[in-house]
C-alpha cells in the first residue's frame, strides 16, 4: 500500500465497520475498510469491475450500485482526498433489487398499456389539463388521415385553428369535471362520436384528459345495410303471407280464409270427445279432415283410426261389420267370432263415412251405441262398454233426410255435436293453385319426373269449376304428368273433354282481322287476370309476362287491378 499520513482518510478507513473504500482515478481500487477484510483481496491493483460481482456509476459518478457475492450496496461519493484519490461511504442494501424489480414490473405493464392502446380501433388522444396532446395511437391516422407524430406536443386550440377539429371536448371536461360526449364531423368529412374523460389526481385535480375516437361512417354504413337487409326480409315476410301455406301432416294445404277457419276449429276440438259431423260435395277431403283430427289427438297414441265407409256396404254386410258377432251368430259365420269397427276402434278414432248412407234399422242401434257408450255382437247376450270417438261424414243433406223420413232425427241431432262444413273448390278457389302445386310435387316425386306446369295451364285450373273438387283435380295433374312425354305441361295437354270450347272451334267472324282477333283474346285474358289477382306482379308471374308489359296492356283496354297494390 501507498504511505499516506497517520490521520490520513485512509486509516481512517481501516477503523470504520461499515462498507468504504478508496479508489484512484483509474478506478483501481486503494484501500478497504474494515468491513471488507474477510471478503476481499487488497493487493491495490484490483479495479472496481474486477473486484465487484457488479459495479455502475450512477448520477455522474457521484453514487454507484454494486453487488458482492450475494449483498448488494449503495455506495457515495464523500470526499475527493487529492486528485488521484476518491473515497465512497456505502451501505448495504436490498433496496435495490426491490427497485429494480418494481422497475421491471413498471415497464411490462407500461408496454402492455401501450399495445392496448395502440391496437384500440377506435381512435384514442391524451392531453394534459391544458390540452397539449401527449399521446395518441395509431387508429387516429386511419380516422383523420394525419400521421399520429404530427398530434403530439401541439394543443387542441392549434388543431381546431387548422381545422383538424372542429370543437375542443377536452376544455369542455376540463370545464365540467366529467366524462362528455360529442358527434361532429371531422375535416376529412367523416362523422366521429368523440368522448373525453377527465383523469384525476390525489388531490382531485384533473391532470389529464384521455379521448376516444370512434368513426361512426362503418357503423352507419353497417346499419344502412341492416335497414336494408330488414326491408328485404319485411318483403319475404309479405311475399310469404300472400303466399301463405299451412301443411299439416297429413299434406293438408290451403291459402284460403274459409279453410284457415277450419283447420283453426280443428285444432281447438282435436282433444275434445264430442261427436263431428263433417259436411260436404264429393272429393272436397273429408276423410283428410277426419284424419287431420285425428293425428293432432291424443287418441292417436292411445288407439287406432277406423274408417268404414256406410254406402259401400251391403245393408245385411253392415251390421256385422260395425258390431262384430259372437262365433256360430249365422250361417258362415267365424266359429271364434269376429270383433266389428267399434271394437278395433277401442281408445281410438271410428270415422264412419257417407252416414247418410245408414239403414234406418242400423241408425236404431248406433244411436244406442253413442247414447250408452256401448255395443253388443250380433249372436251377443252381454253389452260390451267402449272408449270410441265417433266422426262422421256425408255428402248428402242430412236436415232434409231427417224432414223426409229417412234419417232419424235423434240421430242427426247425436251426430251433429260439431258440424264442419267443407267448401267446394269453386268456392275457396285460392287454394286451387296451392293444391295443384302440392299434386304435382307428390306426382313427380312418385314417377321420378320433374314436370311443370305453364301459366295459362294454371289459368285454366284456377277458373275450372272442379266439380269433383280436390279428387278431381288430384287424378288431372296425376294423368298429365303420367301421359305426356314433355317436361312443360300446357293446356293443350288437357284430356279432349277439358277442353275450353275456345280451344274446339272458333268463335271468331269470318271478317275479323288477326290483328282484332289478338286483341280480343288478350283482352279477355287481362280482364279475367285483373279480377282474379290483386297485383300487377302477380298478373305477370301468372301470363308469363313483364310487370311493365302488364301495366301497358291494362292501361290500353282500360283495366283496373281488383287489389290496391296496382
Amino acid at each position: 500500500m501507498n504511505q499516506v499520513k497517520q490521520d490520513s482518510p485512509i486509516n481512517l478507513l481501516k477503523e470504520t465497520t461499515f462498507p468504504a473504500l478508496v479508489v484512484d482515478s483509474a478506478n483501481r481500487i486503494k484501500d478497504w475498510g474494515n468491513y471488507f477484510n474477510q471478503s476481499v483481496s487488497q493487493d491495490g491493483n484490483d479495479t472496481l469491475t474486477e473486484q465487484f460481482d457488479e459495479w455502475q456509476f450512477l448520477d455522474n459518478n457521484r453514487l454507484a450500485a454494486a453487488r458482492l457475492d450475494d449483498k448488494r450496496y449503495l455506495f457515495l461519493l464523500m470526499n475527493r482526498m487529492d486528485d488521484d484519490n476518491i473515497l465512497y461511504i456505502g451501505r448495504e442494501t436490498q433496496f435495490l433489487d426491490d427497485l429494480l424489480m418494481d422497475a421491471h414490473e413498471s415497464d411490462k405493464l407500461n408496454r402492455a398499456l401501450d399495445a392496448i392502446i395502440e391496437n384500440s380501433y377506435d381512435g384514442i388522444y391524451i392531453t394534459d389539463q391544458d390540452g397539449v396532446t401527449l399521446y395518441t395511437n395509431s387508429a387516429i391516422e386511419r380516422i383523420t388521415g394525419i400521421p399520429k407524430e404530427y398530434y403530439i406536443g401541439k394543443s387542441v386550440d392549434q388543431l381546431i385553428e387548422r381545422g383538424i377539429l372542429n370543437a375542443s371536448v377536452t376544455h369542455k371536461v376540463v370545464k365540467l369535471r366529467r366524462t362528455v360526449s360529442v358527434v361532429q364531423d371531422n375535416f376529412a368529412g367523416k362523422e366521429t362520436l368523440i368522448t373525453g374523460s377527465p383523469v384525476f389526481n390525489a388531490e382531485g385535480e384533473i391532470v389529464q384528459v384521455v379521448t376516444n375516437i370512434r368513426d361512426l361512417s362503418d357503423l352507419n354504413e353497417l346499419m344502412h345495410e341492416l335497414t336494408k337487409v330488414n326491408e328485404l326480409n319485411n318483403q319475404y315476410k309479405q311475399e310469404i303471407e300472400k303466399l301463405r301455406k299451412i301443411t299439416s301432416k297429413d299434406g293438408v294445404v290451403f291459402v284460403s280464409d274459409k279453410m284457415k277457419m277450419i283447420y283453426e276449429i280443428v285444432e281447438r276440438i282435436s282433444d275434445i270427445d264430442a261427436t263431428v259431423l263433417i259436411l260436404g260435395e264429393t272429393g272436397v277431403g273429408k276423410d283428410v279432415l277426419a284424419r287431420n283430427i285425428y293425428n293432432r289427438s291424443i287418441r292417436s297414441k292411445k288407439g287406432d283410426f277406423i274408417k268404414i265407409n256406410c254406402g259401400a256396404i251391403p245393408a245385411d254386410l253392415l251390421e256385422s261389420e260395425l258390431f262384430g258377432y259372437e262365433g256360430g251368430a249365422f250361417t258362415g259365420a267365424n266359429q271364434k267370432g269376429k270383433p266389428g269397427m267399434f271394437e278395433l276402434a277401442e281408445s281410438g278414432i271410428l270415422f264412419l263415412d257417407e252416414v247418410g248412407e245408414l239403414p234406418l234399422q242400423l241408425q236404431v242401434k248406433l244411436l244406442r251405441a253413442l247414447q250408452e257408450r256401448e255395443i253388443q255382437r250380433i249372436g251377443g247376450t252381454k253389452p260390451k262398454k267402449i272408449d270410441v270417438r265417433i266422426i262422421a261424414a256425408t255428402n248428402r243433406n242430412l236436415a232434409e233426410m231427417v224432414k223426409a223420413g229417412d234419417f232419424r232425427e235423434d240421430l242427426f241431432y247425436r251426430l251433429n255435436v260439431i258440424p264442419i262444413t267443407i267448401p267446394p273448390l269453386r268456392e275457396r278457389r285460392e287454394d286451387i293453385l296451392a293444391l295443384t302445386d302440392l299434386f304435382l310435387k307428390k306426382a313427380n316425386e312418385q314417377y321420378k319426373f320433374s314436370k311443370e306446369i305453364d301459366s295459362r295451364l294454371k289459368e285454366y285450373f284456377f277458373q275450372h269449376d272442379w266439380p269433383g273438387n280436390v279428387r278431381e283435380l288430384i287424378n288431372i295433374v296425376e294423368r298429365l304428368v303420367v301421359l305426356t312425354d314433355h317436361s312443360l305441361l300446357s293446356i293443350n295437354d288437357l284430356p279432349e273433354e277439358y277442353q275450353p270450347e275456345n280451344q274446339k272451334q272458333s268463335n271468331y267472324h269470318s271478317s275479323l282481322t288477326l290483328k282484332a282477333a289478338v286483341e280480343g283474346a288478350e283482352k279477355e285474358i287481362l280482364t279475367k287476370a285483373a279480377q282474379t289477382y290483386q297485383t300487377t306482379y302477380e298478373i305477370a308471374e301468372a301470363l308469363d309476362s313483364s310487370q311493365a308489359t302488364i301495366v301497358r296492356k291494362l292501361k290500353k283496354y282500360r283495366l283496373k287491378v281488383s287489389g290496391k297494390n296496382r
